[in-house]
């Protein structure tokens, strides 16, 4: 990686895939405390003023989050923690999280999701019930996402269907057309484009026009997602990794997402309104590894933040 850090600005690599670096363009990454205590500087690896999301996991100490955002915020990037409802025991529990955040590392947005808990640890079990209580505007939050489930999600409709999940998303947009927030859907990760594309589309259908920043799963060892993915409930596009499993020429290559985004790449540049506005990657194969992937395939002009000085 040390190479990278002396790249001049006219000399990122070339894709060949104008699409695809157009689609990347402005991608946002997800970290916990854990991981990115391991990278010594971020700089190194993701263009400046990346969206980093910091997930927040039950039992991490806010403490340790709130360390996590002032260190990726001096670094020079736009940090998003995660606002897990279930875990979060009142509202006053929630202003003293926003209070620190803003204190220390001065966050300004935040992913509002119910959290991976089955039972909730106090007073909120829905995101719907974190953006009521008005705490995120009185503090003058200028960015809030929402979660998104392109292949449904059994933990909100158990029956398979997606009324609940569509209900909540109307709701979600009325509450961004009252508000002065910048709103958006940050989804659940998927391997194959058609579902998503479909989904997307529905959403538009419905009247709902959040933009969708669409998770994508990094590279990654073949077991390693099909283990993630089986635990996050992805649904159809699950046969794609399970079809590369049969392949053993295939078997021990790790993935990599180019075909997923090269399609949702093509797709946006012939639908230009197409909702999807931004690509959000889950690192599941490693930090140092998706950002290396995602500078090879033109990701902000394929620049780390160290490169531009």
């Amino acid at each position: 990686m040390a190479l990278l850090n002396f790249r001049k600005r006219d000399e990122a690599p070339k894709t060949g895939n104008p699409e695809m670096e157009a689609f990347l363009q402005n991608y946002s990454i997800e970290v916990m405390p854990r991981t990115a205590s391991k990278v010594e500087d971020f700089r190194a690896l993701l263009p400046e003023g990346t969206r980093v999301y910091i997930a927040h996991i039950e039992g991490t100490p806010i403490e340790e989050m709130v360390a996590t955002a002032k260190r990726l915020s001096g670094e020079g990037y736009n940090v998003m923690p995660h606002f897990p409802a279930r875990i979060i025991k009142d509202a006053a529990t929630l202003e003293n999280w926003i209070a620190m955040y803003q204190g220390e590392a001065g966050v300004e947005q935040a992913l509002l999701l119910a959290g991976g808990v089955t039972e909730p640890h106090g007073d909120f079990h829905s995101s719907m019930q974190l953006m009521e209580t008005g705490l995120f505007d009185k503090a003058g939050f200028k960015r809030l996402h929402v979660a998104g489930h392109p292949e449904g999600n059994k933990d909100i409709d158990p029956n398979g269907g997606d009324a609940t999940v569509m209900e909540a998303l109307r709701w979600k947009q009325s509450f961004s057309e009252r508000t002065d927030a910048q709103m958006a859907l940050a989804t659940q990760f998927a391997f194959d484009a058609g579902p998503i594309i479909t989904w997307a589309n529905r959403l538009k259908s419905e009247g709902i026009d959040l933009p969708v920043h669409i998770g994508i799963a990094g590279p990654a060892k073949l077991q390693t997602l099909i283990k993630f993915a089986i635990a996050c409930g992805v649904g159809p596009s699950l046969k794609v990794l399970q079809k590369r499993a049969m392949d053993v020429s295939k078997l021990l290559l790790p993935y990599e997402p180019t075909e997923v985004l090269s399609q949702l790449a093509a797709h946006k540049a012939a639908n230009p309104d197409f909702n999807i506005e931004q690509v959000h990657f889950f690192p599941l194969g490693g930090i140092k590894t998706n950002a290396e992937w995602a500078i090879a395939n033109g990701g902000a002009a394929g620049r780390p933040a160290a490169a531009h000085g």
